[in-house]
């Protein structure tokens, strides 16, 4: 299939089309705005349907009774309209129904600004709303991976029954990358009988809920939830190697500040010797924490890189589980790290060893 020349949001639209989404409620905001723009022109070119909410938390909520009926649906929107449907995502959780939600993370913390920013991570990863809940999330790096994400993130996300969230930035939304729609490895996935689809009198009612009003139901209901969770970390946590055979310091960075990790690593290795290494989350849930456990036996030190005050780090830091020294280096507001300034960082840490 040839590769085609698309912006990160246009791409990450279209490969959720090919994925098999049909249905698309959205509501506009920066920067993830062509996604929704997107959709709007394609969908009804494959049949689907896309509707422009009237606010956030009406587009949850329309999300919530499409996954209620078994179609295949996604949502998108930046950081604040991502707060702004945490109850809707909430509610999905606990009724075990699959969707895809994009967030394009914008600089925070409230109405904020429209640069690219890490910041949302505790919000994606430790389960934004009320309750014991969790999202599968994908953190992609390049357009393509973003578009290869939200295809796995359908795929997962029917196969486990919980909501996935592929969680960019302004960056990848924006940049235009070469993109080859690859069709992910299908699942064997089970036929939908819970849909509330229309009863016909051939089988049990479907009911789709997240309300318990007895104790001992919902508390079975949350750990049948949390049995769920085990397996998705057992078969589902991703993350990619760089340089690390020989290296002294790990860096672990995510998304698109991984990029810039790399070519820190490159250049320092290069021009001052130190050998650094890169571990990079895919999944940041599931985490992986065991092969950072495992560099922690090699290693001496850690960095965690982030867009953000630092959020991440705190999973980095319970991996490593004092096992050897964990750094930090973080930007805020939408200000970019440089290759430059996360070497300086290194050149820190190589003289305290």
């Amino acid at each position: 299939m040839a590769r085609i020349l698309m912006k990160g949001n246009e791409a990450i639209a279209e490969a959720a089309i090919q994925a098999g989404c049909r249905y698309f409620f959205g509501y506009p905001i920066t920067p993830q705005n062509q996604i929704p723009e997107y959709m709007s022109r394609r969908m009804p070119e494959v049949g689907g349907t896309f509707l422009q909410a009237e606010s956030e938390v009406s587009a949850i909520n329309m999300v919530y009774g499409a996954a209620g009926a078994g179609a295949r649906v996604m949502t998108s929107s930046s950081s604040p309209g991502i707060s702004l449907k945490q109850e809707g995502i909430s509610y999905i959780a606990c009724a075990e129904l699959p969707c895809v939600i994009v967030n394009m993370v914008r600089s925070g913390p409230g109405l904020g600004g429209i640069l690219p920013s890490q910041g949302d991570y505790f919000q994606s990863v430790k389960g934004g709303g009320h309750g014991d809940y969790r999202l599968i999330v994908y953190a992609p790096s390049s357009v393509q991976e973003a578009a290869d994400c939200v295809m796995e993130a359908f795929e997962a996300s029917d196969y486990y029954r919980v909501p996935a969230l592929v969680l960019g930035d302004g960056m990848i939304g924006q940049m235009m990358e070469p993109v080859e729609f690859k069709q992910p490895k299908k699942r064997q996935l089970p036929e939908k009988t819970w849909a509330a689809k229309g009863y016909d009198g051939t089988r049990e009612r479907a009911i789709i809920n997240s309300l318990y009003i007895e104790a001992e139901e919902m508390s079975a209901v949350n750990k049948r939830m949390q049995g769920v969770y085990r397996e998705i970390e057992k078969n589902e946590t991703q993350y990619e190697q760089f340089m690390m055979d020989d290296a002294d310091i790990c860096i672990v960075a995510y998304g698109t500040t991984s990029r810039i990790a790399r070519n820190a690593i490159t250049n320092a290795r290069k021009e001052l010797g130190i050998k650094a290494g890169l571990i990079r989350p895919i999944t940041i849930w599931p985490f992986p924490s065991q092969p950072i456990r495992e560099a922690a036996k090699q290693v001496k030190a850690f960095l965690t890189v982030e867009m953000s005050t630092g959020q991440m780090v705190e999973d980095v830091r319970l991996a490593v589980n004092g096992a050897r020294p964990v750094s930090f280096f973080g930007t805020t507001g939408g200000v970019i790290p440089t290759p430059n300034q996360i070497i300086e960082k290194l050149k820190e840490i190589k003289e305290g060893m």
